[in-house]
């Protein structure tokens, strides 16, 4: 008797805590489509990356964001293409230090700025 009490009380216990955990979610598919083509726009770019102070690769920056982007949505954190930029593509988590690109023949700019324009381009090339 003693532990059929027991396994009922461990029971409602899991219950009550599946009740108030807060379900997890994927963002939207809109804000999903657009971040994977901001991560792949990077990555195919030919620009470098700046990072803590330090020039990487494209494939590296890309590399980084998407690290950045799982880290997100495992937690909730991210519903949009901007909330992306802001928690992810605008400065490191570690230092603080914005992060910066800088294409070809052009001076560098904010990785946020940057990310921004490509996501204006995205958008206004849908039909």
């Amino acid at each position: 008797m003693t532990s059929a009490i027991l396994q009922r009380g461990l029971l409602s216990l899991l219950l009550l805590c599946a009740a108030v955990m807060p379900a997890r979610s994927e963002p939207p598919p809109q804000a999903q489509r657009e971040i994977e083509q901001l991560i792949q726009a990077l990555g195919a770019s030919g620009c470098h990356f700046q990072r803590n102070g330090k020039w990487y690769p494209a494939a590296d920056a890309q590399a980084h964001l998407r690290r950045k982007y799982d880290y997100l949505r495992k937690r909730d954190l991210v519903a949009s293409a901007e909330q992306f930029i802001e928690r992810a593509g605008t400065e490191s988590s570690m230092s603080g230090k914005p992060y910066q690109v800088r294409c070809a023949g052009q001076a560098a700019v904010s990785s946020a700025d940057w990310l921004r324009a490509r996501l204006s381009a995205i958008r206004h090339a849908r039909p």
